[in-house]
């Protein structure tokens, strides 16, 4: 049951994850206070307040910066429920402890810290990544049975090798341990396989998003590797976000992941709707040519990743969510052809066959 008597605070509302569940939220009647960094930009916004005026739910705009301590304050006054979902994803940065790790644990820290606070608050709904669970692939060779749980944690990631996934771990690694230095609220974290699916907001951007550009606009035309991964739909996530917080039972970390696969089988998805006239990969790229060609593609993948990510199967145990959260998925195809279907609508992939 949605509490709509007081309001929620979420981090990084115009972003891809959180635009849905600024909609859920506001479409069930609920006040949402969204800091964002730049009051003066309504551009950023526009969408969500447009979206607000169509619900039962409210939106408030409070300016707040993600490295400034104290900047949570006004945003989250009154709030029982807090998300915080605004971390920087990306995979090729000049610079992983500036770009990455310190937005992510500086901004978790200064989130949950002022959670510690405000005396409304009565639960943190975290959104970490399966990227704190493991590093490559390869690492789920390792894990029990062959299979990644929520007690695993990350142990083969650093600043040098998958930045991103050791940003998300340190970040969640914090957060529990600011959990545990108090005693009013709770800690619920989800963590998402890599997400798809359309955006609230068509024109915001995502690393998902810049995978799909490269499946439909031909960078892949002659072959996509067998990197494995897990994937799963961002209106189903959303939906496993609202789950966490407002079942009382709700403890821990929750595996989101709708489907084990690889990146050709998520993009041979499309080939029904779509493989007439867009260049979609069909085939597999030999693990030798990503190795060699990898590096020359600017996308910060390294021999390293692609030794330890193509040609692994890749596979998460997501029951617990669904015992617990009661969470369900919808087909990966429907995820893909809903989200591609937007991009080319937005104009972000044009067919060149």
């Amino acid at each position: 049951m949605i509490d709509t008597a007081h309001p929620v605070m979420i981090t990084g509302a115009t972003g891809f994850v959180a635009g849905w569940i600024v909609k859920l939220l506001l479409e069930a009647g609920v006040t949402v206070h969204a800091p964002i960094r730049n009051m003066a930009d309504a551009s950023k916004t526009k969408h969500l307040a447009e979206l607000a005026a169509k619900t039962l739910g409210t939106i408030k705009f409070f300016e707040a910066d993600l490295l400034k301590a104290g900047s949570y304050a006004q945003a989250m006054a009154g709030c029982q429920t807090v998300f915080h979902t605004a971390s920087p994803f990306v995979t090729n940065v000049a610079n992983p402890q500036k770009d990455l790790v310190d937005p992510a644990v500086i901004g978790t820290r200064n989130v949950l810290e002022e959670a510690s606070r405000v005396e409304s608050v009565k639960r943190v709904v975290l959104t970490s990544s399966c990227a704190a669970i493991y590093g490559d692939a390869a690492d789920v060779q390792e894990a029990p049975g062959g299979i990644l749980t929520e007690e695993i944690w990350n142990t083969t990631s650093s600043l040098q090798h998958n930045p991103y996934s050791y940003s998300k771990t340190v970040a969640e690694r914090e957060a529990w341990a600011i959990a545990k230095r108090q005693s009013r609220w709770d800690l619920v974290v989800i963590n998402p396989s890599l997400v798809f699916g359309p955006a609230i907001n068509p024109h915001t951007t995502s690393e998902s998003l810049r995978i799909v550009r490269q499946i439909g606009d031909g960078t892949l035309k002659m072959g996509a590797p067998r990197m494995g991964m897990g994937a799963v739909d961002v209106r189903d996530l959303a939906t496993a976000h609202l789950a966490a917080a407002f079942t009382p039972s709700a403890s821990g970390r929750y595996i989101i992941n709708g489907v084990n696969s690889d990146l050709l089988e998520i993009a041979k998805t499309l080939l029904p709707k779509y493989g007439k006239a867009y260049p979609i990969p069909r085939r597999t790229m030999p693990k030798w040519l990503m190795w060699l060609a990898g590096p020359l593609a600017g996308d910060g993948i390294t021999r390293k990743f692609v030794a330890r990510n193509v040609g692994y199967a890749w596979k998460a145990d997501n029951g617990r969510g669904r015992r617990e959260l009661g969470q369900t998925y919808r087909p990966l195809q429907e995820t893909m052809n809903d989200m591609f279907e937007q991009m080319i609508a937005s104009g972000l992939v044009t067919s060149k066959k």
